[in-house]
């Protein structure tokens, strides 16, 4: 059984909204890629993959199909972690980053497709956290900081810059003021985006302001209605 610290980052870097996807992916599909996401529903996930795995074979040149396979995986992955399933979380998240590297390879100048990667190497730290973070954790932060150098108001950037300054001790150069910081900056840029409040939440709970804390994962709740995994952290989250 994951403690509370893993499972928390079973959402490391997975952070999408719905109306992001549709607009990125030009595809009314992404939404029941969201809805499954939402419910933590693996087989619809792994349904939807082999999809994704067949389009993306169709097309190996294009990076959006490339990226959707990815983002598939990404979700797989999160979805296996939340619910203690470390070995798939893992093995997800290692076999999106290949689509990823493709989508990166075929449009290099899209700060998501570079988000989406870093977040993929992000993931496997809680399925692996030794080996994990010595194989990937370089390559979670740098393809984040790509991101935001291509797109400084790509605010799920932000988000998952704050969420590895979450997981890093304040004495190795992460902590809680900054992640806040990175959080705050998100909801800045996109006051809709749950998994902004979301993480703020989670954030201000570990610092014990609580009450500040449901606050945030109530907007996130009220924002995404459907997301299992906000209303776990809320229900979790003392009112004191």
């Amino acid at each position: 059984m994951l403690g509370g610290n893993s499972l928390l980052c079973a959402r490391m870097m997975v952070i999408l909204v719905c109306a992001s996807l549709v607009a990125t992916a030009g595809d009314s599909g992404m939404n029941e890629l969201v809805a499954a996401r939402d419910r933590q529903d693996l087989h619809a996930l792994d349904r939807m993959i082999s999809q994704y795995k067949d389009a993306s074979q169709k097309e190996p040149q294009s990076a959006s199909a490339q990226y959707r396979l990815a983002l598939a995986y990404s979700y797989s992955a999160e979805v296996a972690t939340e619910l203690r399933d470390k070995r798939k979380a893992e093995a997800m998240a290692e076999a999106g980053m290949d689509a990823a590297r493709k989508a990166v390879s075929g449009n290099g100048a899209s700060a998501e497709y570079h988000r989406l990667l870093g977040e993929l190497c992000g993931q496997v730290i809680p399925a692996n956290p030794l080996l994990g973070a010595l194989k990937y954790g370089q390559c979670a932060h740098d393809e984040i900081d790509k991101a935001i150098q291509l797109d400084n108001r790509l605010a799920l950037a932000y988000v998952s810059r704050g969420v590895g300054n979450y997981y890093l001790p304040a004495s190795m150069g992460g902590g809680v003021e900054l992640a806040l910081k990175d959080f705050d900056k998100a909801i800045s840029l996109n006051p809709s985006l749950p998994e902004a409040y979301l993480w703020k939440g989670v954030t201000l709970r570990k610092a014990n302001r609580n009450a500040e804390a449901r606050k945030a994962l109530e907007r996130a709740v009220q924002l995404d209605s459907q997301w299992t995994w906000a209303k776990q952290q809320l229900e979790k989250t003392p009112a004191q």
